[in-house]
Parts: structure tokens; C-alpha cells; sequence
């Protein structure tokens, strides 16, 4: 086969994978362009890129979907090839078949290898051909309730509603129920649609308490074919993974060997080319059955390549340019163990419901064995039109418990401030004893304490104080000698009132020096603190009771940011914050959005009857739906939104009177 080297490569996609893509890129010397969204004119992929070009607006179909821009940049800069990163076009059959009609190397499998395991019905009847175990599903289509209502008696429930294209369980929902079965059709299509550009979804039997493990395979255009071991991604919520990990922890040679196998298998089977994953479902038998080919680079590709050493879109771009696989599969060992976590801009505390606003502060960790790959910078504002992840964060270390240790270490030291984060809930899940156990499996986290987060995490009297004085300096700036708050006048008393999720403080900070404060309030004993300067890394240093601890403090508008040991906490000044927006809260009768979004449907109209918990709109953000409920029964008295358009967060939209008022 010919050798054709790329000289400049496009990246059809954003965030952390495009700057992942661009590295490897760069590193062996290729030229790269950058497609962005009016949304990400100033994003981190942009900047990293020789060249970048402008696509569109910022909803996905007019612009990350849009195959003929995408064409159209790649004709503009001249790049030779294109790299569909994951998610959006990734997975789409006709856009490498354009990519080839175009005369561009696609850098992924062959479209036909893409279009058979795209249909998972299909993929599935390909894999019984080649002797690979399949999970207990419906092998046909799925093309109206009455069809899907007969399979379902067939089979048995519970079943799983899954996209036909795409995964990170986007357009995903388990059916217990008949009654459950028409709505949740309704959501994952209108949720697979938005994400992946089809709404095609299909209905399998849900094997439950079951673990999920992936095995990387890599082929070349000379009919060589490899796996890479294995990755378990068992530590999910609603099927979205949140915790990888290479190798499993209830993987043994043996049983590798066999899924290894049985992968390879799998990829021969449909002539293919590149990176691919092949999804497993493991029993507590040792039995798995095939669930799915993803033919694209996953998103927990960084531990395959931790505990391996190999880079993997190195390979991706090598293979594309005609070269054979650059080791055989004995050469193949795995070094350690290596654990991925996902970090969302979504709040725990409130039903992880997707978060935005600007990142005020970002600072990854740097530690030993510690990888972060991420496609954020301080002053981006997290935008509603895309997915919620911001970073990867990997730890890496001879064994598991020392690989778990610096995970959590990772945790605590990465800062990121302006929006709410999970960082501080798999900062718990990690430290677990049912994750150091490794007795975690799909449907754990949806079952037990985990999927109910508790009490959100308070901050203790210092953090408090600490808020207090930052708001106070921040305050009264302009009219201090130095900006500390101090005045050669003598001690200087601020009132301050602070709100901290729900709980609320009235304080009053005394400046007794430059440096020197005291914090009174209600709650607490007064607090004698002194800030001390910045550490190296730019945190606030703070002496109380004889001991110095480094803080990050960001104070922007209304809120005060402060970060300690890993809880990020938000406080608000009251007198000059914005309303806040919960979902299905209301005050007075208003509801408002809890997140920014596209409106998919409205489902009321003024003078409707409602009762508490009717889904009043939909809002689809970040390639999920969420509904907005009504919080009382009543009578709707307005509607603020329409469908198809766009909703700011905290924008109204509906006001309700209660049931009691009407007439």
C-alpha cells in the first residue's frame, strides 16, 4: 500500500480533544487547523491550532455538524485529512464517505466499517456470525410503539432505550414499566437527535448488576489487527461513565486473553481500520457479551495509554498515512494502573443538573503521575450548547491503591472556580470503600448513596471568615490606604451579610492592620485570621490559630469564591446578587430556568390546570433534556418561552397561580 504523509490536519471538533488531537499532531510535525463556533471564538482548541477557521453559529447543526463547512474549511486551509475527535461526526458514515469523495483521509475506520456498527441491531447479527458473545436483545428494528410493546412482551423487562448512533449515554433510558415506555421513546430520540444528528433509537433486554468492560483494538490497512488490553467503565450514573480505570480490577490474564480474543474477532469480522473500542458486559461469572463498537478514539483513551505507553492518535495518524502497526501483539504489556475521572460543570447537590458561567479561576493539578487534559481557560464563559465535560483528570502509579491515593490528591489540588463542578463528589466516589473494593457496577451508583449526594458541603468558620474579608476589601477598595481594608484612622468595622447555598450570616469584619482581621457573626466565636500574602501558585496564605493554610479566593460581582482543600464554595453578597433559579422552585409563582438552553417543547399554555411535578417546558442543554416541573398545583397564568428557541438561565418560564387563588 502506498505511504501518503500528512502535512496539515483538521480537527472536526472542540474542547480537550481537539488540543489532544493537535498535540500528537504537532509533535510529528504536522500542520493543524481548528474549527470553532461563534460560542468558542476564544476557546483553548482554537488557540492551539496553525490555523483556525470560523464555522458558524453556536448550535451544533449549524455548525460541528455541519459536514459541508467542515468541507468547506478543509478546502480553505488545504488540509489533507480530517480527525473527528469523538462525539459529533465522529461516528457518521456519510461524512467519511464525504471526507473521501472529497479526496481527504478520514482518520478512523472505513465508512462501511462505521455505517454496520453505527446499527446496533445490525452490528449485533454481525457478531453472532463471528462468534463473539452478544448481550439478550431485540435484533430488529424499532419503528412504532405497538412493534416495540410486542418485543418488549417478548423479552421480558426491565429493557434499555439506547441511541442507535452515538453513546456516553446520550439518548439512553431504562423502561421498568409499560407506562414508562412511549415517553422515555420520546426523550431518547429527541435527545439522540440533538446530540448525534439521528434520532434512531432501538430497545435492548437491560442486563442489570452487570460491570462494564472495554477492550482497545487498533487495526492497519495491511490487515493487522491488535488489542490493547482492557478498561473498566462500570462506575456510571445513568449510563454516563464518570470513573475509568486500565486494567480491571477482576480482570485476570486468562479472561483478558479470552475478551482480547473475542475483540479482535469483532474488528476482522467488519474490515477494520484504526482506533476502535469494543464494549463488553461482564457477568460475576466471568461470561461477557458484546454491547457495542464504538468506531472512534474513546474519551478514556489517556489510562490505555498510561499503563501501555503508546500514543494513541499518534498510531491513528501513522495508520492513516499507510503505515503498519508499529508493534505485534505479544509486544503488548500494560505497566500499573491508571484511573481517568470526567470533571462536568454540573451541580451534585441539585440533581446534576448542567452548570454554566465563566471560569474564574483554573488550575490543574501538576502532581506525580497526575495527567490533565482539558479544553478550558480562566475568562471562558462554559457555554449551554455543548457537552458538560471540562477536563479529564488521570493518576497514574505502580499499583491501584497508590493510583487511587494520587487521584484523590489530583482532586484536591485542580481549582476550578466561577461554576459549579463535581469535582468534589468524585473526589468522595474515589475515596470510597465501594470503589478501593472495586465491587462498583453499572447500575451502583443509580441504586445506592451515591445517586443521593447528601447535604452539600458545608464551609467551615474560616472559609466564612475569609469570604467576609475578601468581600469587605473588595467593597471598600477605592477608599482604603492600600487596598486591605485598613485606614491609619484605626480599626475599621464592616457589616457584611453572606449567603452560602441556603444558609445566610450576618458579619462584620474588624480591620485591626493592614494584614490583620477579625470576623464577628452569630454563628460562631470571633475569628482572629491574617493574610499572609500568595504562595507561589498565586493562593491567598492565611494564619489562624497558629496554622497557615493556602486558599484560593476569586471575588467577581455579587460572589465570593473560595476553595479549601478541595470544596469549592460560592458566596453571595444578597444586597447585589441576581435571583436564583432552581428547578421546579418557585416564588410567588414563578418558575424559572434552572440552566440556560434550547427550549425542545412546552408543554402548557396559559389557562392550563397544572399539578405539582407536570412538566411545564423542556430545556435541552448540553446534549441532555431536562424538565422543568411545576412546583404547585394552580392555574397557569403566562408562558415566558416558546419551542425551538433559546432560554438564559433564570429566565422565567411560567408564572402559576396557586390553586387556592384560582377561580
Amino acid at each position: 500500500m502506498s505511504m501518503k504523509r500528512l502535512e496539515t490536519l483538521l480537527v472536526a471538533n472542540r474542547g480537550e480533544i481537539a488540543v489532544r488531537v493537535m498535540r500528537s499532531a504537532r509533535a510529528l510535525g504536522i500542520r493543524t487547523v481548528a474549527v470553532y463556533s461563534e460560542a468558542d471564538a476564544d476557546a483553548p482548541h482554537v488557540a492551539a491550532a496553525d490555523v483556525a477557521v470560523a464555522i458558524g453559529p453556536a448550535p451544533v447543526g449549524e455548525s460541528y455538524l455541519s459536514v459541508d463547512r467542515i468541507l468547506a474549511a478543509a478546502a480553505k486551509t488545504g488540509a489533507q485529512a480530517i480527525h473527528p475527535g469523538y462525539g459529533f461526526l465522529s461516528e457518521n458514515a456519510a461524512f467519511a464517505q464525504r471526507c473521501a469523495d472529497a479526496g481527504l483521509v478520514f482518520v478512523g475506520p472505513p465508512p462501511e466499517a462505521i455505517r454496520l456498527m453505527g446499527d446496533k441491531v445490525q452490528a449485533k447479527l454481525r457478531m453472532i456470525e463471528a462468534g463473539v458473545p452478544t448481550a439478550p436483545g431485540i435484533h430488529a428494528g424499532i419503528d412504532d410503539l405497538a412493534r416495540v410493546q410486542t418485543e418488549i412482551e417478548r423479552i421480558g423487562l426491565p429493557v434499555l432505550v439506547k441511541a442507535s448512533a452515538g453513546g456516553g449515554g446520550r439518548g439512553m433510558r431504562i423502561v421498568r414499566t409499560q407506562a414508562e415506555l412511549a415517553p422515555a421513546l420520546q426523550t431518547a430520540s429527541s435527545e439522540a437527535a440533538n446530540a448525534f444528528g439521528s434520532g434512531e433509537v432501538f430497545v435492548e433486554k437491560l442486563v442489570e448488576g452487570a460491570r462494564h468492560v472495554e477492550i482497545q483494538v487498533f487495526a492497519d490497512r495491511h490487515g493487522h489487527v491488535i488489542h490493547l488490553g482492557e478498561r473498566e467503565c462500570s462506575v456510571q450514573r445513568r449510563h454516563q461513565k464518570i470513573v475509568e480505570e486500565s486494567p480491571s480490577a477482576v480482570v485476570g490474564s486468562e479472561l483478558r486473553t479470552r475478551m482480547g480474543d473475542a475483540a479482535v474477532a469483532a474488528a476482522q469480522a467488519i474490515g477494520y481500520v484504526g482506533a476502535g473500542t469494543v464494549e463488553f458486559l461482564l457477568d460475576d461469572d466471568g461470561k461477557f457479551y458484546f454491547l457495542e463498537m464504538n468506531t472512534r478514539l474513546q474519551v478514556e483513551h489517556p489510562v490505555t495509554e498510561l499503563v501501555t505507553g503508546f500514543d494513541l492518535v499518534e498510531w491513528q495518524l501513522r495508520i492513516a498515512e499507510g503505515e503498519k502497526l508499529p508493534v505485534r501483539q505479544q509486544d503488548v504489556a500494560m505497566f500499573g494502573h491508571a484511573i481517568e475521572v470526567r470533571l462536568y460543570a454540573e451541580d451534585p447537590w441539585a440533581g446534576f443538573l448542567p452548570q454554566t458561567g465563566p471560569v474564574l479561576r483554573w488550575r490543574p493539578s501538576a502532581g506525580d503521575g497526575v495527567r490533565v487534559d482539558a479544553g478550558i481557560r480562566e475568562g471562558q464563559e462554559v457555554s449551554p450548547f455543548y457537552d458538560p465535560m471540562l477536563a479529564k483528570i488521570c493518576a497514574w502509579a505502580p499499583t491501584r491503591d497508590v493510583a487511587i491515593r494520587r487521584m484523590r490528591a489530583a482532586l484536591r489540588d485542580t481549582v476550578l472556580l466561577g461554576t459549579v463542578t463535581n469535582r468534589a463528589y468524585l473526589h468522595e466516589l474515589v475515596g470510597s470503600e465501594a470503589f478501593a473494593s472495586a465491587s462498583i457496577k453499572t447500575d451502583t451508583l443509580d441504586r445506592d448513596a451515591f445517586a443521593q449526594t447528601g447535604p452539600r458541603p458545608e464551609p467551615d468558620a474560616l472559609a466564612w471568615a475569609v469570604a467576609a474579608v475578601a468581600r469587605c476589601v473588595a467593597n471598600d477598595r477605592s477608599s482604603t490606604v492600600d487596598g486591605s481594608g485598613w485606614r491609619s484612622s484605626g480599626v475599621l468595622a464592616w457589616p457584611v451579610t453572606l449567603r452560602h447555598a441556603d444558609a445566610k450570616r450576618e458579619l462584620v469584619v474588624d480591620a485591626t492592620s493592614a494584614d490583620r482581621f477579625t470576623v464577628r457573626g452569630a454563628s460562631h466565636e470571633p475569628l482572629a485570621l491574617r493574610i499572609a500574602g500568595r504562595d507561589e501558585l498565586g493562593r491567598t496564605i492565611v494564619e489562624h490559630d497558629g496554622l497557615r493554610r493556602a486558599l484560593e479566593v476569586v471575588v467577581a460581582g455579587a460572589e465570593v469564591w473560595v476553595d479549601d482543600a478541595g470544596h469549592a464554595h460560592a458566596f453571595v453578597e444578597p444586597t447585589i446578587e441576581r435571583s436564583a433559579a432552581v428547578e421546579g422552585g418557585a416564588a410567588g409563582g414563578v418558575v424559572r430556568a434552572p440552566m440556560g438552553g434550547r427550549v425542545v417543547r412546552v408543554e402548557v399554555a396559559a389557562g392550563d390546570e397544572v399539578e405539582r411535578g407536570r412538566t411545564l417546558v423542556v430545556i435541552e442543554a448540553m446534549k441532555m433534556e431536562h424538565r422543568v416541573l411545576a412546583p404547585i398545583d394552580g392555574r397557569v397564568s403566562s408562558v415566558g418561552v416558546t419551542a425551538g428557541g433559546q432560554v438564559a438561565v433564570q429566565a422565567i418560564v411560567a408564572v402559576i397561580e396557586a390553586k387556592e387563588t384560582t377561580t
